[in-house]
């Protein structure tokens, strides 16, 4: 039932949408017998309508993958530039909760280390029609470049952050975990102190042996709820690895492995002395940068996936 919900949506919008542009051309054509520009605003209304669904549908025949509708985790990494790498943590994290939020997606935090000034790192569950498939992209490093408000000489800086997602796997798709790749850690969770703080070892943390992967959830105050989540996370983790593995393309997990620093970037968000972002892989930029923080991102993202899209055509 499921499968089948799943391609009746992405059917009927296309059905409903050749059915609308059938009766819009047959609306056209009378108009032009009657010689009726009256009926001139109302076509083009519909018609930029029609072109601006068919742009969204379309960018869903492009995520065609196994787990591309699933949810996914997103996890956010701060790297080289110290309490203005933290900063810029918190500042992407947010840009995706915002659009998570634009698309009517739920995100619940999994996972935060808290630093000086920001974020060390934080995972989110985000849950949505898709939310693999158009996140995936954003794997990568994110450069940005501003005057730094922890410089007291105003000076310009450059910091890092790394973004690394992965799909949400449900019970149709098997991962094996032996007990003995596993090495299971617990401790109590940190916060913002006060009721977030747990007074038990609560928090869980996975290492996989074979594969040095390492997840962690301290978002419950039951450790059976978090050792779920954490098995949930590592599940989709390994679903990942191993799938890349069997391709022979391990581009995106080398990914997360690289210094999270220059020469790795996949996008730039310039605040000073220019206002810019721009993504290196499919030359999508803007200077509309206070948009792209408030979650406007799909720009890049749909432009990633006729990219890829593209590549893998050829």
């Amino acid at each position: 039932m499921s499968e089948l919900k799943a391609l009746k949506n992405r059917y009927e919008p296309w059905r409903d949408l050749r059915a609308e542009i059938d009766d819009l051309e047959v609306l056209h054509e009378l108009a032009l017998e009657a010689k009726d520009e009256n009926e001139a605003p109302g076509i083009e209304k519909n018609l930029k309508d029609m072109i601006a669904r068919y742009e969204k549908q379309n960018v869903l025949e492009l995520m065609g993958g196994e787990v591309d509708r699933n949810g996914c985790f997103l996890t956010v990494h701060s790297g080289a530039g110290g309490t203005e790498a933290c900063d810029w943590s918190q500042m992407l994290y947010r840009m995706y909760l915002r659009w998570a939020e634009r698309r009517g997606f739920s995100a619940e935090e999994e996972d935060r280390l808290e630093a000086e000034g920001g974020i060390k790192s934080v995972t989110v569950k985000i849950e949505g029609s898709y939310a693999y498939g158009y996140l995936k992209g954003e794997s990568g490093v994110h450069r940005l470049v501003r005057i730094s408000p922890f410089d007291a000489n105003a000076r310009r800086h450059t910091s890092f952050a790394s973004v690394y997602v992965f799909p949400v796997i449900d019970d149709s798709v098997e991962v094996e975990i032996r007990p003995e790749d596993l090495r299971v850690d617990t401790y109590r969770s940190g916060g913002a102190g006060g009721q977030h703080v747990n007074k038990t070892d609560s928090a869980v943390r996975f290492t996989h042996l074979p594969t040095g992967i390492v997840v962690a959830c301290q978002n419950e105050r039951s450790q059976i709820k978090n050792r779920a989540i954490a098995m949930s996370m590592l599940k989709a983790r390994l679903y990942e690895y191993y799938r890349q593995e069997k391709e022979k393309e391990n581009e995106r997990f080398a990914q997360e492995k690289k210094d999270i620093s220059w020469g790795n970037q996949i996008r730039s968000y310039v605040f000073q002395p220019y206002t810019m972002v721009k993504d290196y892989r499919t030359k999508t930029e803007t200077g509309n940068i206070q948009a792209v923080m408030d979650g406007d991102i799909d720009p890049f993202i749909e432009e990633y996936l006729r990219f890829a899209w593209r590549n893998n055509a050829g």
